[in-house]
């Protein structure tokens, strides 16, 4: 009795109404992508059970069970066997390798019937477990190298395996990863290398490469005149032209990249990134429908349930992936932005409760939490409106599917557990 009025009195209410929300709003986004006027609760021959919707609301009450059982397990569980955890969906990312069935290209999921589960979305929580594990273990800091390594390792095995897989999209999760790093105290030299990848990728993508080396060579020339005269020595100077001379080779590798090893299919996602009107009747279709369907709602929207260009499958993907577009469309420019404001309020409490924990377990799994989320949330959107690559990730919390719900409130009620018993952590721990 005492363990479950713990949970009552401390149990974050905020964080739980705004997930109640989430998932409210999100299903009745569902619903309304496959609405049918003529037949409401029955689309076509199918049962209301059989649609998106129905098996979606299934999903909700198996959800709140799941969540019932991470309430009650003993909070020292997930710190104690975080490894194990880690390990068994380890395994699973291998076993369905294997067994698993192929769904639109990606060999990631097992099928038993008409049920269907997806590891790689669990692999996430299970990384996000065991990096907080790793990084609360005595003497562990980021500064050092062997630590760096470490952590990258435990960052770096799921992706490989998701790739093998062919599911693009959920392994570049992980370099979400580096924000939680960072805060544990990672050397701002790696985030720092990381945006600036980022950025001559998209240079690379946008300009010819002669443009490019004429631009570095400039940077170099003005990084060299605004250094004070005395660190104007040979050896510093040397240092930046070195440094613009890798990034200049990583220009040229990323041409040769993107022309001999990404796909025919990749290639073009990216190319419809920098060119919106490329391929618009097929690798560019889905984001040029996407933003049609947005831009048609306004600055009110067009009604619940009166959507035309989700309802009637214009835009493709539009229950799971482009979820978004059934906001934009039905609820205009007001809509999107409370949705948005929802999943910032949601990362903005985390990350507060995150920021109070005492223990360095709970606080970095709050952060894994942070970061998992707000990538997703991220990236989905700019998809969605034609920021981002399409890489096929899902909303957390609104797109449909059973593997991205569970996996999403495992993830966040499992910290909502440690926060609840923070007090206990801190004197036990």
């Amino acid at each position: 009795m005492a363990r479950e009025e713990t949970i009552s009195r401390n149990l974050d209410w905020i964080t739980v109404l705004l997930f109640i929300v989430c998932v409210t709003v999100g299903w009745l986004h569902i619903y309304a992508a496959i609405y049918n006027p003529e037949n409401p609760l029955w689309i076509g021959d199918q049962g209301f059970f059989d649609t998106n919707a129905g098996k979606q609301l299934i999903w909700i009450g198996t959800t709140a069970l799941i969540i019932i059982a991470i309430l009650v397990i003993d909070y020292r569980f997930y710190d104690t066997f975080a490894f194990f955890i880690y390990g068994f969906f380890m395994f699973m990312l291998v076993a369905v390798l294997v067994v698993g069935t192929e769904v639109k290209g990606s060999h990631s999921w097992f099928r038993v019937g008409s049920f269907q589960l997806q590891p790689a979305e669990f692999a996430k929580m299970a990384t996000a477990l065991a990096l907080a594990k790793y990084l609360s273990t005595p003497l562990v800091n980021l500064t050092k190298l062997k630590d760096q390594v470490n952590a990258a390792l435990i960052i770096m095995v799921p992706p490989i395996l998701i790739l093998v897989s062919h599911e693009t999209g959920v392994a570049l999760v992980f370099a979400s990863f580096l924000i939680l790093l960072y805060r544990e105290g990672l050397p701002g030299f790696y985030p720092a290398s990381f945006l600036t990848v980022i950025i001559l990728f998209v240079l690379a993508l946008i300009y010819e490469q002669w443009q490019i080396y004429i631009g570095l060579g400039v940077l170099v020339g003005l990084v060299v005149w605004i250094m004070p005269h005395y660190e104007r020595k040979t050896r510093n100077i040397m240092s930046i032209i070195g440094v613009a001379m890798v990034m200049g080779l990583f220009v040229t590798g990323v041409d040769w990249a993107v022309n001999h090893i990404l796909q025919e299919h990749q290639r073009n996602r990216i190319k419809v990134l920098v060119d919106p009107d490329f391929d618009s009747k097929k690798t560019g279709y889905n984001v040029r429908q996407a933003k049609i369907a947005i831009g048609s709602g306004g600055l009110l929207g067009k009604g619940f349930l009166q959507g035309t260009q989700t309802k009637f499958d214009f835009v493709p993907e539009q229950s799971t992936d482009f979820i978004f577009c059934t906001v934009g469309e039905e609820h205009g420019f007001l809509g999107s932005v409370v949705v948005i404001g929802l999943f910032v309020g949601l990362l903005l409490r985390v990350a507060f409760l995150a920021n109070r924990q005492k223990n360095r377990f709970a606080r970095v799994y709050g952060y894994g939490v942070v970061s998992i989320i707000f990538f997703h949330f991220l990236v989905n959107i700019g998809m969605t409106i034609g920021l981002m690559p399409v890489i096929g990730i899902p909303l957390p919390f609104f797109s449909y599917g059973g593997s991205s719900l569970w996996s999403f409130s495992i993830l966040l009620f499992i910290f909502l557990k440690l926060d609840a018993h923070r007090s206990e952590m801190l004197s036990r721990w």
